[in-house]
């Protein structure tokens, strides 16, 4: 059966692919700011984006003293400040989501390739937090497990395209907020229980789980 213990570092590390809960402000608070700001002036790019960007360095200063990384805060404010950019540059509002947009495509390509390569993300992120290196694609079942648990990875951009799409090719600026809130956390959670259970039933009865890969000649990529 997998190793029980396993299960709490894999939840863990998979969170923390996107940052974990303190990163989804990123994806949320300025956007947020961006519609208050946006709707209360008329509604306003400009006071829209400085809204946002004020909410962004916000989060930013409140992430770095709680000890997360100044990469992965500053990736977070140069994102707000690259929607904002686009928005003013176009002169359209709901092009401030359009970067989040291009982001999910890019990242459903991503985990397509991982897998198509045999070298999927999810074993390479979980992988990583073990300290196992790639002593984990010496293991056929669990390099078939993350295999398949990256599948829901994919599908959670899918999700997230198949409802912005749509919504930014109307022009639907409040709708769009809305809905980056909601797919945002909520969604990961999700696809985190969702693709720790595909793992733990792919695994077969009595492997040892993921702490503890078996030692098998590697696959060709």
């Amino acid at each position: 059966m997998p190793n029980t213990k396993g299960a709490g570092v894999a939840e863990e590390s998979l969170s923390d692919l996107l940052g974990g809960r303190r990163a989804a402000l990123d994806a949320t608070a300025p956007v947020a700011g961006f519609l208050a700001g946006w709707l209360a002036a008329g509604q306003s790019i400009a006071w829209g984006s400085a809204v946002a960007l004020v909410v962004a360095l916000g989060v930013a200063g409140w992430r770095l003293r709680r000890g997360d990384r100044p990469a992965a805060v500053l990736a977070g404010l140069l994102g707000v400040a690259l929607a904002a950019l686009v928005a003013l540059r176009t002169g359209h509002a709901e092009d401030f989501f359009l970067i989040r947009l291009l982001s999910n495509g890019a990242s459903a390509l991503a985990w397509v390739v991982s897998i198509a390569v045999r070298w999927p993300l999810l074993g390479i992120v979980v992988g990583g937090v073990l300290g196992q290196r790639t002593r984990w694609r010496r293991d056929p079942a669990l390099l078939s497990a993350y295999a398949k648990g990256s599948w829901v990875w994919v599908a959670q951009y899918l999700v997230r395209l198949a409802v912005f799409l749509p919504l930014y090719a109307a022009g639907q600026v409040v709708a769009l907020g809305v809905a980056q809130i909601a797919l945002t956390w909520p969604l990961v959670a999700a696809c985190v229980a969702v693709s720790w259970w595909v793992i733990r039933r792919s695994l077969p009865e009595g492997h040892p789980g993921l702490r503890h890969p078996r030692s098998e000649p590697a696959p060709t990529s």
